[in-house]
């Protein structure tokens, strides 16, 4: 076979795609190089803006978490100042005492510490629009002060005239800025960020009114005031009947003292049925399970450790407040003691509710050890409250007639001093 019988490749036919000129290794280098370094970029790019989506989510986390805060300790400060405003105030104390027993209620229903404050969000609300008049309150007062100064001096003089008008411009703002803020929410913002236009668009508008009478009719509905007085005259009235004869017998006990030791025996298993009969009253809304010792005894078996830790709160708190008694607090001044009442009584309510829910919660009663430690704890505690409030006529303003001030149970001012 010769050669010429093998195929012969035709370079120079026209249908062969033409010859590509080959780069140089350096180039392909270069650019391989360049697509690595964007993609780095990117990648870098992406991570970076990862991390700041995720340090800026954890920022706004966290001011909301410190918003809550603010808020929730606003609200409790404000609706303890409130509580012991109105146990100040003949009448309306029973507000006071009704709302302590819906808190240990709710608790005892729910078996949840936090339904037992009710009404925070909307107290921190109104602390809120408080601290905001309160803020805009100091520079008028330090221009009342001054306005006042200067009229002492030179009643005529421009420094006195300038800082009436002062007074009256700063009033007149202070009022247009409490306005606005109001119709905005009452927050703090904004009485730190006005915006007085739209205050005052807002309060020219033809709906204006409407939508305040409107929202106050509102807020006012929703405090539930009628059912916190009535629920409240029901405790103290169930607290009467159970304690007035024992105390009786007490008072009596100066001059008759083997009445006075029937009446401390009378009060003893009193005092430890007494707070737990108030909370089922309040959760099952009738005056008639004040008066149902069976129920609470059943419970205290399913519960008698938290029977037994409720009781203690109860007492024990309730015992600082006799010392307010030693002597006569100024009509100005009775807020404090009654701050004091808030602030001691409200666990303890709560505490009541949280005892009765454990016992719900439970099938089987305790182990019959835990039920005699329980009692081993229940009776001691209350002896020595009894002689505690007996031993207190010696030093009380109002001497033995300071027995029926029972605090723990009954309104928190007194009932001889709340009308002085």
């Amino acid at each position: 076979m010769s050669y010429s019988s093998f195929p012969q490749a035709d370079w120079g036919h026209p249908s062969l795609p033409p010859s590509v000129p080959i780069r140089a290794t350096g180039s392909i280098c270069r650019e391989q190089e360049g697509q690595t370094r964007t993609i780095r970029m990117g990648l870098i790019r992406m991570r970076l803006a990862e991390r700041i989506g995720t340090l800026v989510d954890r920022f706004r986390w966290f001011g909301s978490l410190l918003g809550t805060a603010w808020q929730w300790c606003l609200g409790c400060l404000t609706l303890v100042v409130g509580l012991a405003v109105l146990a100040t105030i003949p009448g309306l104390q029973l507000l006071s005492v009704g709302y302590l027993l819906e808190a240990g209620s709710r608790v005892s229903r729910t078996g949840s510490l936090r339904s037992g404050l009710i009404g925070v969000p909307k107290a921190a609300r109104a602390g809120s629009l408080m601290l905001g008049v309160l803020m805009l309150s100091l520079p008028l007062w330090l221009a009342l002060s001054l306005r006042a100064s200067a009229i002492w001096i030179d009643p005529g003089s421009p420094a006195a005239i300038g800082w009436t008008v002062a007074v009256w411009a700063l009033g007149l703002m202070a009022a247009w800025v409490v306005a606005g803020a109001t119709l905005r929410g009452g927050r703090i913002r904004h009485f730190l960020w006005p915006r007085l236009i739209h205050g005052l668009r807002q309060a020219f508008r033809a709906d204006a009114y409407q939508r305040a009478r409107d929202a106050v009719w509102e807020a006012v509905s929703q405090l539930r005031l009628p059912y916190y007085f009535w629920l409240g005259l029901r405790g103290v009235v169930g607290g009467v009947l159970w304690l007035v004869i024992p105390i009786t017998l007490l008072v009596v006990g100066d001059r008759q003292p083997l009445l006075g030791v029937l009446g401390g025996a009378m009060l003893v298993p009193v005092i430890i049925y007494l707070p737990f009969l108030q909370i089922r009253m309040a959760a099952e809304n009738r005056l008639g399970a004040m008066f149902e010792i069976r129920p609470i005894r059943q419970a205290y078996l399913h519960a008698p450790l938290a029977f037994l830790l409720a009781l203690w709160m109860t007492l024990l708190l309730a015992l600082p407040l006799y010392l307010l008694k030693i002597e006569l607090i100024p009509q100005e001044a009775a807020w404090l003691p009654s701050l004091l009442f808030v602030v001691s009584i409200f666990p303890a309510r709560v505490a009541s509710g949280w005892a009765l829910a454990r016992a719900s919660r439970r099938d089987l009663p305790r182990h019959w050890c835990l039920r005699w430690l329980g009692r081993g704890g229940l009776l001691p505690v209350a002896v020595a409250y009894v002689g505690f409030i007996y031993l207190t006529r010696l030093v009380s303003w109002y001497g033995v007639w300071s027995l029926y001030e029972q605090h723990a149970f009954l309104v928190p001012a007194p009932f001889l001093g709340m009308f002085g």
